[in-house]
Parts: C-alpha cells; sequence; structure tokens
C-alpha cells in the first residue's frame, strides 16, 4: 500500500501540440499564458520526443512504458490488448485511486466508419479495454473538438455535452479531483489522474472556444511562395486558437489542483505544419517528435537536457509515487513507426532511429540510411547528412 506522504499525480496529455508550440519556448505565435506560468515551477524537459510521432502508437507506449509494437499495437486500428500492464495497474497496485478522463484512442475501431464525426466518438470502451483505471470516463476518437460525447463509470451509455472538448474533459476532471483530494484529507490514499485532451488536433478550423484565428508567422523551413505556405498558415491560425483555448482550459484545471499534487503536461506528438513541404505526423522531423513536457513538483523551476523519451513517463511516476529519484541514464531516445498510416498527408514508409539533444539518425525499414541531421548546427533540419 502507499504511505500516506506518498504523492498525488496528475497527468496532462494533449495531442499534436509540438514542442516549440509554447510561449514558453519562445513561439511568438503561442499565446499560452497558464502553460507558461507551470513551466516556471517545473522541470521542463526541453529534449522530450515521443516514441512514435502518432496517436495509438504513442498513447500505448504512454501507458505502458513498452514501444510498439511490443506493446501490441502495430497499427492504426490496433486496440491495446486487454492484458496490456499499464501504469494505473502498477499504481493500483500501491494504493493509488486511478483515473482516466478524455481521449483515450487505444479501444476497438470499425476501420470503415468515418473518423471525423459521431461513430468513432460514441463508441463503447468496455471496462475490461480501459487499462486498469478503476475510474474512466472519455470517448475513443472521433476528432469533436466541440460537443463530445464521454462515457465511463458515471455514464453508462454515450451522453453528449455541450461546450468545448477541453473544457468539458477538464471540468469533469475537476469535479473528479476534487472528490478524489477531500477523500484524500478524511485519510484515502493518493490519487493519479490522466486528462486525456484532443486538441490541437485537426479540424483547425473548428471553433475554438471564442478565440479568434489570427495570422501566424512561419517558421524558417517551411517553403514560401506557394500552396505550401498557404495551407500551413491557414491551419496554424486554427492551431494556435485551439492552443489557446486549451492553455485557458488547463489553467483552469490548474487552478483547482492543490499545489502538493506532481503535475505532467506533454502531448502525444507534434505536427509538421509545412515545414520541409510536410504536413501532419508520422515523420521523424523535429516538429512531429518533439513534445512539450513539465513537471511540476519533483524538483522545478529548471531546464532539463536529458534525451527523455514518453516511455519513461510510467517508471518516472512510479518513482516519485514510491519517494525515489528518477534520472535518465541513457545518451539517446529510440524513435521509429512501426507502420504506414494510410491516411492522407501522413509519413510514407515504416522507419526506427534515434535522437539525441546534438544528433538524429533515421533508418529505412531495410535499415538502409534515410536522414542524419546535427541538431546543434542544424536545428531546422535543413541539411539530410545521410545522403539519403
Amino acid at each position: 500500500m502507499a504511505v500516506a506522504s506518498a504523492p498525488s499525480i496528475l497527468w496532462i496529455v494533449t495531442t499534436q501540440w509540438r514542442a516549440q508550440a509554447c510561449g514558453y519556448a519562445g513561439d511568438p505565435n503561442a499565446r499560452t499564458p497558464h502553460l507558461d506560468a507551470l513551466a516556471a515551477r517545473s522541470i521542463n524537459y526541453q529534449q522530450a520526443v515521443t516514441p512514435h510521432p502518432f496517436g495509438p502508437f504513442a498513447r500505448a507506449a504512454l501507458l505502458t512504458g513498452v514501444p510498439s509494437p511490443e506493446n501490441g499495437v502495430r497499427n492504426y486500428y490496433d486496440a491495446l490488448p486487454n492484458g496490456a500492464r499499464t501504469i494505473a495497474h502498477e499504481l493500483n497496485e500501491i494504493g493509488y485511486r486511478t483515473a482516466f478522463l478524455g481521449k483515450w484512442h487505444l479501444g476497438a475501431r470499425d476501420p470503415a466508419a468515418a473518423l471525423v464525426g459521431e461513430a468513432h466518438a460514441r463508441t463503447v470502451v468496455p471496462p475490461e479495454a480501459r487499462g486498469g483505471f478503476a475510474f474512466w470516463e472519455g470517448f475513443e476518437s472521433g476528432f469533436l473538438l466541440n460537443d463530445p460525447w464521454l462515457h465511463g463509470t458515471r455514464l453508462a451509455e454515450p451522453t453528449r455535452f455541450t461546450g468545448y472538448q477541453s473544457d468539458v474533459v477538464c471540468s469533469r476532471a475537476v469535479e473528479w479531483i476534487s472528490g478524489a483530494s477531500h477523500q484524500l484529507a478524511a485519510g484515502a490514499g493518493p490519487w493519479f489522474a490522466v486528462v486525456s485532451l484532443e486538441a490541437p488536433h485537426p479540424p483547425y478550423d473548428a471553433p475554438a472556444a471564442g478565440v479568434s484565428a489570427r495570422s501566424v508567422t512561419l517558421a524558417d523551413n517551411v517553403p514560401r511562395g506557394g500552396e505550401v505556405a498557404a495551407k500551413a498558415s491557414r491551419e496554424l491560425a486554427g492551431y494556435y486558437a485551439h492552443i489557446e483555448a486549451t492553455d485557458r482550459a488547463i489553467g483552469r484545471l490548474l487552478a483547482t489542483v492543490p499545489e502538493e499534487v506532481i503535475v505532467v503536461f506533454t502531448s502525444v506528438h507534434g505536427d509538421m505544419h509545412g515545414a520541409h513541404g510536410l504536413f501532419r505526423k508520422g515523420w521523424p522531423h523535429e516538429e512531429s517528435v518533439r513534445v512539450p513536457l513539465l513537471v511540476r513538483g519533483a524538483a522545478g523551476g529548471r531546464s532539463c537536457a536529458e534525451p527523455v523519451s514518453l516511455t519513461d513517463l510510467p517508471a518516472m511516476t512510479l518513482a516519485w509515487a514510491q519517494g525515489q529519484g528518477w534520472v535518465c541514464g541513457r545518451e539517446r531516445a529510440e524513435i521509429s513507426m512501426p507502420s504506414v498510416v494510410a491516411l492522407p498527408l501522413q509519413c510514407d514508409r515504416a522507419w526506427a532511429g534515434w535522437r539525441s539533444p546534438t544528433r538524429k539518425e533515421v533508418f529505412n525499414a531495410d535499415g538502409s540510411p534515410w536522414l542524419s541531421f546535427d541538431l546543434c548546427a542544424d536545428p531546422g533540419e535543413t541539411r539530410n547528412l545521410s545522403g539519403g
């Protein structure tokens, strides 16, 4: 059982939010005052990466600490196996109360159904497929950034909620956390909650809780003068509106979270947004694989250059729960795409490689070189040193 002094822990997990897209990271387009304030009191893992820059693969790795496909998710429509061991199982066993709220994207889905809309948004994730979380309330997918459908422990059937998705999920999370915190004060064990938000995922032109789209400044590695720049400017305007709206929702959530709670903020992957003429994810470039990672409460207020991966979060979290320290202990992080996702604009090949704070090497599925970058001399990845 957990000791009385064990900390409660909150993960806030977003989608498609690349590491660069935060005010504290120096992005002139990002209006993120609440995350900026969180960063000032957190360890900022500036070199953090996703192990797989695509939703289901990354989510499975994030929850299990095991990369894909070893965790059972090889293809886009693979569900997380019911027997997969997650961080929820680990913490349940030492006395934590565990909860998951929001986007799941690891259940069994119908490949023939439309990706965007109610078919997937109303797909029921049965209790045995909820990753071991004692409390679960969310939605499978559907990409409905407004008026989401939720089901789970306290909602027997999918129920539609009016409002911006990030606001709805964070409000429901506040209710659960408030109850869990009161129980903690009354002598119950600590709690662990994952709040999983879909924004700022496409559709980028969806309403963003009243935040208006603004013109943006494009990065230097976005080709100018053609459709790529026009598309990037158009989509990024909506993207940053959703970032601002979701930052506001996160701020409301954090305002209710006790100061002693360890808080993690991250994203499962980024988005290319026209860099190198590419869009969406699956690509091994920085815009796709680097993610924000803030940790408040472990030892805050500093930057860290360790090559942390989202696969490390379960081990980090278990260490905090047991009152232990955690050290990265390696010089580079593995990155890969185990399969091709046959959706428009996504990466066109399976690949594997690694990234350190100074170097990136990427190989095709047959082991031949594809990409090689000196990240110190060429942070925009404009010169491929492999010739691939």
